[in-house]
């Protein structure tokens, strides 16, 4: 058995549910407990917190798990980085009151910050004389509280800081995105690999698209070339000897303008489909 960690809750919760079901796992959160087993894929899955899921990995008690970035990042986990995922996209940023007068990182030397990511900050702002609140929510509360002069919090849409009367302070200081993370010493390295590939084979899937469609002979080589395909484009030669059928891969957003190439350039019975799953 695979034992996979999947956030508990949380924007991560429901990307990472859709995407195993897509990849043929049978997988679900329990009314009760927080375990679930797909014998027929020989996967246990355990569903946690996101921010504790670099720490099973790093202990090997989890042979993969989900989690953000950030939280990989600020827990210093030893896991190994296997795949990014499509989700889950966020930034940590500085923030402070409106009105506060702060422009810039080295504005905030010596002051008080509360965050979730204390280690992050830290190695920021490498600043000895900053106080660090950590806090495990509602960090933008904290100034109007008395707690801080100014926050470092996830950012999504920014909506939340804005009414909170906060406004962001220089670039990001780290950005994040979900990404699949395996033990660094692993115990099942085939049942590891198993399950990489097929969640491996779904991401290319959302990535590309199948082309298929009829071409003169003539032109057929500068149809290739709008359609080279991953190796090479499968061509076959139809009944009537002046035409071929091509089929070939073509990445998602680039797909309607190699269609509209294609027609340009004489091809005919142009179809465009997605594909369920892929192995390159």
């Amino acid at each position: 058995m695979i034992r996979i960690a999947l956030p508990n809750k949380g924007g991560l919760y429901q990307p990472c549910i859709d995407l195993l079901k897509s990849c043929g796992y049978k997988v679900k959160k329990p009314t009760k407990g927080l375990f679930y087993r797909d014998s027929q894929n020989e996967v246990e899955f355990y569903f946690l917190r996101a921010s504790d899921i670099p720490m099973y990995l790093s202990k090997g008690i989890i042979d993969l798990g989900v989690t953000g970035d950030d939280f990989h990042r600020e827990k210093a986990s030893t896991a190994k980085k296997v795949l990014d995922l499509p989700f889950g996209h966020s930034k940590l940023c500085i923030a402070a009151m409106q009105d506060s007068g702060f422009q810039s990182k080295e504005d905030l030397f010596g002051l008080r910050v509360a965050t979730s990511f204390p280690n992050i900050v830290r190695d920021y702002f490498r600043d000895d004389q900053m106080e660090i609140v950590e806090l495990d929510g509602a960090v933008e509360i904290s100034i109007s509280l008395g707690l801080s002069d100014c926050v470092v919090d996830i950012v999504e849409t920014g909506a939340t800081l804005k009414s909170a009367g906060l406004k962001i302070i220089s670039e990001p200081i780290f950005t994040s995105n979900a990404s699949l993370y395996s033990v660094s010493e692993p115990r099942n390295k085939k049942g590891i690999d198993k399950v990489v590939n097929r969640i491996s084979g779904r991401l290319i899937a959302l990535d590309y698209q199948l082309v298929e469609y009829d071409a003169p002979v003539n032109i057929l080589d500068d149809a290739c070339n709008l359609t080279p395909g991953i190796e090479s484009p499968t061509i076959c030669q139809l009944r009537d000897d002046n035409w071929c059928s091509v089929k070939s891969m073509v990445k998602r957003d680039e797909a309607h303008t190699i269609l509209d190439n294609l027609q340009a350039l004489g091809c005919k019975a142009i179809l465009l489909t997605n594909i369920e799953m892929a192995r390159i």
